[in-house]
């Protein structure tokens, strides 16, 4: 029985991996990170392998892979509330905000917060010049490499980062006062 699961498991690794790695690759910005997720995967379905069969092989890894690069993603999400509110002071303490934006519960109070911090975010967000609005939005929201700006647009990848450094730099300027108002009660 267990040389059978151990077939499975390797004929699964031969079949998906390669189409899976690229599959994760394009949705990652790193492929060191691309691999950290497909071997989360193949521990996954190994572990998985053990207890039930699998049914789908393939939709099963697929939707794993999905669902592990949406993990990455709402931890950069997390990643992003430092970098706006630190502004490279490690002595700044903005847990308590992010808290309010990340709860583990939702309360009436949080789901106000973090709509007004959504809302004065879009609102900063428009006050930018187009370029640096956009470059924000592609690397930090829809996930995309600077390479990856810069091959679309034309734009060289040294303007890219500098778009994005004075986009951040607005952002969390704005943001600060928002951060203030709701802390200090």
């Amino acid at each position: 029985m267990p040389e059978e699961r151990n077939s499975h498991i390797l004929s699964a690794i031969k079949a998906y991996s390669k189409n899976l790695l690229g599959f994760i690759r394009k949705r990652v910005k790193n492929d060191a990170d691309a691999e950290d997720i497909l071997q989360d995967v193949w521990y996954q379905f190994s572990a998985l392998v053990n207890s039930e069969p699998i049914e789908q092989t393939g939709a099963w890894l697929y939707k794993v892979a999905r669902n592990k690069i949406t993990d990455k993603h709402k931890k950069k999400s997390e990643t992003l509330l430092d970098d706006l509110f630190t502004g490279g002071d490690d002595d700044d303490d903005t847990s308590g905000f992010k808290d309010l934006l990340m709860p583990d519960d939702s309360t009436p109070e949080t789901e106000y917060v973090r709509n007004l911090f959504w809302e004065q975010l879009f609102s900063a967000l428009d006050e930018l010049p187009e370029e640096q609005k956009q470059v924000f939005i592609w690397q930090e929201m829809e996930d995309m490499t600077f390479q990856e700006i810069s091959e679309m647009t034309g734009v060289n990848v040294n303007t890219l980062v500098s778009r994005k450094r004075y986009a951040v730099l607005h952002l969390r300027d704005r943001l600060q006062q928002l951060y203030q108002e709701i802390t200090k009660y």
